[in-house]
């Protein structure tokens, strides 16, 4: 006979959540006085998205808020994580804040408490305000410190109801896609500037957390919620070591560095001394940066390989973050990233959740004592309907069982992992790639807005009330 499968229980008070942004899929974007973000401005410029398809209407969250919180609250979900739109609170990125616009928030965290949801606000999710950035965007130093108004806006509007607070979401992607690659808004590449985007998004971090402090009950938590990569170099020849310290410094050191060790990696200023002279980098910085954090929200997808390139080439890059003639590794263009092997999502990321568990394990060590969320963790599948329109994801079942029970080892191994939110609630507006990526756990039907949970909805509600894992089929 078999041996019995021993179930993979989670702790009691261990939160199970969902996770979406505000510009993916509120929609409504010139209602109630709110003004073009970044992504709105990127969106509409012909050929910079799938089909040119934009956030407009999205999934119509804005209006359709209290039927998606009920749907939470049915599938048996804890908490949900939901970011603010910057320009919807403060259209010009600066000075007093619209109301109806904070009244939407203030609704929605409402409706969540109403249902025994607990709300989780992001502050940053990659909608700056288009005015902030026509005066330079986050390579200047001023819209660090706008966002440190902006920050305490929301905290006095919505700090009395929320306690989990998150500064910025995946600051790598908003430097290095935004302003070296130029795949992500505001599409612009310029190594040197991406960098100078990454040390203010750093001091963004460090002046909003203690607005954050200042403007809400001491009992609130403020966390950052960061991509950092699982860099595994493809074998240990010292170039290849050496590739992979520089990726390593690149996508975790820039920012951990300054968060919870108040520096940056000496490695990182040798390896960039030819693109910045680091001189945007004020006495004084380091410590507004290094503010004491309740928690620590990490999001994972994949791994990355990476090796010294054996020619360096002028031709698309392909990293896991879409492909641009443009890198977003600055110093570091002679690094070539491979594919690891195994399955693959409809985005091309492998499934790998050894690196999740690597990932919790590695800041267990950088920042002991400090609790952890994985605050996304998902992926995309061709989901479509069968004929009596549900909709079957075995695939996305197999991908959560086996990245939850990496984190159930993790917190074996003495990791504080408090909670997961799933990336996403629902299928929504990805990005670059428009609609044509779903990672949603509910379907959505985006000629009718009909929204149809999945079976991965399902199996996760079940995890949701009973703290245990479900089995796994192929049905």
């Amino acid at each position: 006979m078999p041996e019995p499968v021993t179930p993979v229980t989670f702790p009691p008070a261990f939160l199970w959540g969902a996770a979406t942004s505000a510009y993916q899929i509120e929609g409504a974007v010139r209602e109630d006085g709110r003004t073009p973000s970044i992504w709105d401005t990127f969106s509409h410029t012909p050929g910079r998205t799938a089909g040119g398809e934009t956030g407009d209407v999205a999934v119509d969250h804005y209006h359709r808020y209290r039927d998606d919180v009920a749907l939470m609250a049915d599938l048996g979900l804890t908490a949900y994580r939901f970011s603010v739109s910057w320009s919807r609170v403060q259209p010009t990125g600066r000075g007093p804040a619209i109301q109806r616009g904070l009244d939407f928030y203030r609704r929605l965290v409402d409706e969540l408490l109403a249902h025994g949801i607990k709300p989780a606000v992001t502050l940053y999710h990659w909608d700056l305000p288009q005015e902030l950035e026509d005066a330079g965007g986050w390579p200047e130093r001023d819209t660090a410190l706008r966002f440190a108004e902006y920050a305490q806006i929301v905290g006095e509007a919505l700090g009395d109801r929320v306690e989990q607070w998150i500064t910025l979401n995946e600051p790598w992607c908003s430097a290095f896609l935004g302003y070296g690659s130029g795949v992500h808004a505001p599409g612009r590449t310029d190594p040197a500037a991406s960098l100078r985007a990454a040390h203010h998004l750093n001091l963004a971090h460090g002046l909003g957390t203690s607005a954050l402090r200042a403007a809400m009950p001491a009992r609130n938590s403020v966390a950052v919620s960061l991509n950092s990569s699982v860099v595994r170099p493809v074998s240990q020849d010292p170039a290849d070591l050496s590739a992979a310290r520089r990726i390593d410094d690149l996508a975790n050191g820039v920012f951990h560095g300054p968060m919870l060790h108040g520096a940056y990696p000496e490695s990182l200023f040798t390896a960039t001394a030819s693109v910045t002279d680091w001189s945007y980098v004020l006495d004084g910085d380091l410590a507004l940066i290094k503010q004491p954090l309740d928690a620590l929200g990490l999001n994972y997808y994949t791994p990355a390989l990476v090796s010294a390139a054996e020619t360096v080439t002028d031709g698309p890059r392909a990293d896991g973050h879409g492909a641009s003639s443009h890198s977003p590794w600055p110093g570091a263009d002679d690094v070539a990233f491979h594919q690891t092997p195994g399955e693959r999502t409809e985005m091309g990321w492998t499934i790998d959740p050894t690196g999740l568990h690597d990932l919790i394990m590695r800041y267990v060590r950088e920042a002991p004592g400090l609790p952890i969320y994985i605050t996304e963790n998902g992926a995309a599948y061709d989901d479509k309907p069968d004929p009596d329109g549900r909709v079957h994801d075995p695939e996305r079942i197999a991908y959560l069982h086996g990245h939850l029970a990496a984190v159930r080892r993790a917190i074996t191994d003495g990791a504080d992992v408090r909670g997961y939110y799933l990336w996403s609630l629902m299928d929504n507006f990805e990005w670059a790639y428009g609609y044509g990526k779903r990672f949603g756990a509910v379907y959505m039907d985006y000629a009718t807005l009909e929204r149809t949970p999945k079976s991965s909805a399902l199996w996760y509600g079940e995890a949701a009330r009973t703290g245990v894992l479900p089995g796994v089929t192929t049905e």
